[in-house]
């Protein structure tokens, strides 16, 4: 079997489904640059305070991306096979998951946001200015819940465009409002941290009014509606916890152990904590390219093998893989030239600076790694149905090497930051080689039931 599949659809579909995604995670990727920034010109309690509790609503993130791409699995599927009335009661049973995971994390974050902040940072000025981003921020958990899943089912439609024209319009609002109430512009309070979260809030609040209004109201291809969540969707309930539980799981356990990572990071030291956070951008912008072709090949696999068609799904398998090793290599090696720029442009102490300067160059190294791990288990695998494998291999790897390694080199051995990185990492590398003969294997192709099949 050739490492390259000789279709240019193929390739146009890619570019076609991929690039507004990735054009899409540059913008979110920015946006939270300019927060770092600006909040890096006040000092760097306020810094480590907005990544604490930015923490709290990544693993919210992560639980939502899940949830999300828990059902895109469904929908791929289903939509490749024209089987509408099997995805509406797929979209019924993920805005009901959806609900319920918000109206949880806004009771416990609200009751109780000092608590949750300890258990990431040890140090009560950080803890009381994270609380201060969080009150603000408190609605932010429903209303990124609904446009993040809803954003997933819209990319699954073919209807890219309309999340990338949205997020070009909340980036904007985001910056000019984070340095109005920041810095107290215009005539408003100088708010600091709690600025920073009401400029997101506002943002939130276009990005909902507009995804969700637009989906609910006017999209025609799966003509959803806000009465058909009351819709009743028994008959598919055994199938969608089968294939998006899984998925729901994974993503939340990586998102708890991205939140344990920050922990780690947060008792070493809050100068360590600093460099990490400054780190944070380069990391994610890491996945803006990976998200793009992950996400893409989920949808893809999920057509082909929705069209009966499972040779065509592993050549493009064996393609997507390639492709994220040579995407991890040329991401690892940017990384590394723009780490002196990325660094140099805080307002930090000398020794941040170094500690920044190391974290960056294994940022660059698990990149090579990260990107076709990510590429497999978030993208072709995933499509294929092979959920409960991959929450196995995220379970396994994440908590039994990567967060044990992490403790014990940066709390107990106190090893150097680029392999106490390294370390919190390592479940990339593992996954990277772990999946390459999953996917030989075909055993990833999965049947993906109808709500026909299962009545």
């Amino acid at each position: 079997m050739g490492l390259f599949v000789k279709d240019r659809e193929f390739y146009k579909s890619i570019l076609v489904i991929g690039g507004p995604i990735a054009a899409q995670q540059v913008i979110t990727v920015g946006v939270n640059m300019m927060d770092t920034v600006m909040l890096g010109q006040l000092n760097e309690t306020a810094l480590s305070a907005s990544a604490a509790a930015t923490q709290v609503h990544s693993l919210f993130q992560f639980m939502s991306m899940g949830l999300g791409m828990g059902a895109s699995v469904l929908i791929a599927r289903y939509w490749g096979a024209g089987e509408l009335p099997s995805l509406r009661k797929a979209l019924t049973l993920m805005y009901r998951f959806c609900l319920l995971i918000s109206l949880t994390f806004t009771a416990v974050v609200g009751l109780a946001p000092a608590q949750v902040l300890s258990l990431l940072t040890p140090y009560p000025e950080v803890v009381a200015e994270g609380v201060r981003y969080l009150r603000w921020a408190l609605p932010c958990f429903l209303l990124f819940g609904l446009s993040t899943t809803t954003t997933i089912v819209l990319r699954n439609l073919k209807q890219m465009h309309i999340p990338l024209y949205v997020s070009i319009g909340a980036f904007f609002i985001n910056i000019f409002f984070n340095w109005m109430f920041i810095f107290g512009k215009l005539g408003s309070p100088a708010m600091g941290v709690a600025g920073a979260a009401l400029g997101t809030l506002i943002s939130r609040c276009f990005e909902f009014a507009t995804i969700c209004g637009y989906f609910f109201l006017f999209e025609q291809r799966a003509r959803f509606r806000p009465k058909d969540i009351l819709a009743p969707c028994g008959d598919l309930t055994a199938e969608y916890l089968r294939i998006s539980l899984p998925v729901m799981v994974s993503d939340t356990l990586l998102g708890l152990g991205n939140s344990l990572s920050m922990s780690v990071v947060g008792h070493i030291s809050d100068v360590f904590m600093s460099a990490y956070t400054i780190t944070q951008v380069t990391q994610q912008l890491t996945t803006v390219f990976t998200s793009g072709l992950g996400q893409s090949a989920v949808i893809i696999t999920g057509n082909t093998l929705g069209e009966g068609n499972p040779d065509k799904a592993q050549r493009q398998g064996v393609t997507f893989t390639v492709l994220g090793f040579l995407l991890g290599g040329i991401c690892g090696v940017i990384i590394v030239l723009i780490s002196p720029l990325v660094v140099g442009g805080y307002n930090i102490l000398p020794e941040t600076y170094d500690i920044a300067m190391e974290l960056m160059w294994s940022v660059g190294t698990i990149t090579v790694f990260m990107a076709p791990a990510s590429i497999l288990t978030k993208g072709v695998l995933r499509g294929g149905g092979d959920t409960r494998f991959l929450m196995v291999a995220d379970v396994v790897f994440l908590w039994a090497v990567s967060v044990p390694l992490g403790y014990f080199t940066g709390l107990v051995w106190q090893w150097p930051p680029f392999w106490v990185f390294f370390c919190l990492r390592m479940d990339h590398v593992i996954k990277a080689t772990w999946c390459v003969f999953r996917l030989r294997s075909r055993k990833w192709i999965k049947k993906i039931k109808t709500a026909g099949d299962t009545a």
